[in-house]
């Protein structure tokens, strides 16, 4: 398998325990779940991320499915950017090969959507990656977690941890996060939005 058939997935969030539980940090837990579903351990890049190198389920045959580098910023939200090019550059990653997990208050709390481009509505992880990869063309799987309740400020919103019952949530979301990655890769994306987005 040549070095072009590899897919970077990069789960967004912020670094350290503060924000561990964060609904920002959705796409980093998406991450971890799916690395931790292949067995497999995160190790530091000289990227600036966590970084994990798995099999994505299986081929027709039985045989492994196709390499996926699972990664984690170790900056900032808002410098996502910087690992995610520094990791497509290494493992010589086209942007069409790139799948970024992220939160998404425009969505009802565990809703996926799937897409490919487009803008980035206001995400500061999503634009700092467009800036460094110098393109909007690669995947999005868009996480629900639904408006802020009342005034709240959605910045202060999506920086507080998930609510006891979306908690609970979580034990589906992220494994069902983790199968819109596998179809993505598998089937393509119009496939993967056509089962996804019906549920």
């Amino acid at each position: 398998m040549s070095e072009s058939d590899t897919w970077l997935v990069v789960g967004l969030g912020n670094p350290g325990p503060r924000y561990a539980g964060n609904r920002h940090n959705v796409g980093a837990m998406a991450a971890a779940h799916l690395a931790a579903d292949a067995s497999a351990s995160f190790r530091q890049h000289k990227a600036r991320a966590h970084a994990a190198e798995v099999r994505i389920g299986t081929s027709p045959g039985g045989a492994p499915g196709p390499r996926a580098i699972v990664a984690v910023p170790m900056t900032y939200m808002n410098e996502s950017g910087g690992p995610v090019a520094g990791l497509t550059n290494f493992f010589k990653i086209a942007p069409d090969h790139v799948i970024v997990i992220h939160d998404e208050l425009d969505l009802d709390f565990a809703t996926l959507r799937l897409k490919h481009g487009g803008g980035e509505g206001g995400h500061n992880g999503l634009r700092s990656i467009t800036r460094s990869l110098g393109t909007k063309d690669y995947l999005r799987i868009r996480v629900g977690v639904g408006r802020p309740p009342g005034r709240m400020d959605a910045a202060d919103y999506v920086l507080k941890d998930f609510n006891a019952t979306e908690r609970k949530e979580l034990d589906f979301l992220l494994p069902d996060t983790a199968d819109a990655v596998e179809r993505v890769i598998h089937q393509g994306l119009t496939a993967a939005q056509n089962v996804v987005h019906a549920r």
